[in-house]
């Protein structure tokens, strides 16, 4: 816990969370050689659960930038393929070996987000900075004696005061709500998203026991009824949990499935019974502990659940990731307006964007997010340090929030799309083609996973190369 007195009451820049895209920011700021920042959090420790679980090519790559890639990827796992069957047997292999020409991390790098958080903290650290908490923001108002300033005051009523307010508080994010900035969800068609198989989900962290599946990779699972994800975790989960005073023996697993609308409602922390269940009903059948479906001499069951939660999928992003409080910057900007009025406020992951789990992309995002912020602010301080803001100035951040924002819209449509595949429902096409819609992907999927280009596309997709 930081003492409220520590915290300097007045700073160029106050970051307003310490997720990923957070510390990111501030990093990215650091490596810049600027230090006169600070970051708060509303909590009075880091989270010690594992949540998002894989970094891909493009956030490595950018992570290398601000010298912060070397030692995540050294505590994760390189993962150079992904299996995706039905219950019994393979269709499909993802093969990253196409990236080979395109990056050094031809790879999905496997690693919880909490070691992913607990190395970007110790990097801070390691430059004299420090999280304070627990701070949580209670509101946001113009400076009476500088419009262009903002004063944020805590709940404890301790205020900062600040040039720049970065909201990286999450999905919830009291920054965005308090500057007025609307969340909503970007429907792909006329008539919105359709409902599939995958509307509701659980994820959990497991260990199992009884028998020998340590062939048991990266893959997914998909049945009539639901998609079943299964990843084993790398050993430097086990050591962090051990740190936290929870030995764990064996291999711990990462499994997801969602659970059809016809089950009811998901409940608050899934137990083992249900988690058990799903694994019997939708998992591969080496998982299953039915002796009918599985006719295995040892039955494989789950032995310990490290960490479960629930979630229904749903997308939204804020209408804009840069606006000045009270005030309107793409309105002035039009009109040529010189004076630029408010204090700056500015969103970062998802704060800025939410969407389904469905390829492990919104972490990712909100990493790149925080890092290119870091760049574009330094940019626009140094801008408008010896003279008042001007439009050229204003130009740096509007340029990164339109480009941010539309990034977090091609991946809204990337993940939207990978879920309607991976919970294609299973139904009558039509009547003129009495097959169902599961066969039909099945047989794409099967027939792409033969193909180089296909193959290819997929690596350049799930990478996210081609939209850092």
């Amino acid at each position: 816990m930081t003492d409220a007195t520590s915290i300097p009451s007045s700073t160029t820049v106050l970051i307003v969370g310490a997720g990923p895209s957070g510390l990111a920011a501030a990093l990215s700021l650091l490596h810049r050689g600027f230090k006169d920042f600070v970051i708060v959090d509303a909590v009075e420790q880091g989270e010690n659960t594992s949540r998002a679980l894989v970094i891909h090519a493009a956030t490595l790559e950018t992570l290398d930038t601000i010298d912060c890639a070397e030692e995540i990827v050294a505590n994760g796992t390189k993962s150079r393929s992904m299996q995706i069957g039905n219950r019994s047997s393979k269709l499909v292999s993802t093969d990253l070996s196409s990236l080979d020409k395109h990056t050094r991390h031809p790879y999905a790098l496997v690693i919880p987000q909490n070691i992913t958080e607990y190395i970007l903290h110790e990097k801070l650290k390691g430059y004299g900075a420090k999280v304070h908490r627990p701070c949580k923001v209670a509101s946001l108002k113009r400076n009476e004696n500088d419009v262009n300033l903002t004063d944020v005051t805590l709940e404890d009523g301790k205020t900062i005061t600040a040039k720049y307010v970065i909201g990286a508080d999450g999905a919830r994010s009291v920054v965005r709500r308090m500057a007025g900035i609307s969340f909503t969800d970007p429907k792909t068609g006329e008539e919105g998203d359709r409902v599939n198989n995958l509307t509701q989900m659980i994820l959990a962290d497991i260990v199992y026991e009884g028998g020998d599946i340590s062939g048991l990779g990266f893959s997914g699972t998909m049945s009539p009824a639901s998609f079943f994800l299964s990843m084993p975790m790398p050993k430097s989960f086990n050591e962090l949990l051990a740190k936290d005073g929870h030995e764990v023996e064996g291999q711990i697993y990462r499994i997801g499935a969602g659970v059809p609308l016809a089950d009811g409602e998901i409940p608050h922390s899934p137990s083992k019974e249900y988690l058990q269940n799903l694994v019997d009903r939708f998992g591969p059948i080496v998982l299953s502990s039915d002796a009918s479906v599985n006719p295995n001499s040892t039955s494989i069951r789950i032995k310990e659940v490290i960490w479960s939660t629930r979630f229904r999928t749903h997308s939204a992003i804020a209408d804009k990731v840069f606006t000045r409080l009270g005030g309107d910057e793409l309105q002035e900007a039009a009109e040529n307006s010189t004076t630029k009025h408010g204090g700056v406020i500015l969103l970062v992951g998802d704060a800025a964007h939410i969407h389904a789990p469905a390829g492990g992309q919104g972490m990712n995002l909100g990493i790149r997010d925080g890092v290119f912020l870091g760049d574009a602010l330094i940019k626009h301080i140094n801008a408008t340090a010896s003279q008042p803001p001007s439009a050229d100035a204003e130009y740096i951040l509007r340029e990164f929030a339109e480009e941010r924002h539309q990034r977090a819209l091609e991946v809204i449509a990337f993940t939207k799309n990978l879920l309607s595949l991976m919970g294609t429902k299973d139904e009558k096409i039509s009547w003129l083609f009495p097959v169902s819609a599961t066969t039909v992907r099945d047989w794409v999927l099967w027939l792409g996973g033969k193909l180089g280009f296909v193959q290819a596309r997929m690596a350049w997709s799930i990478s996210g190369l081609g939209r850092r």
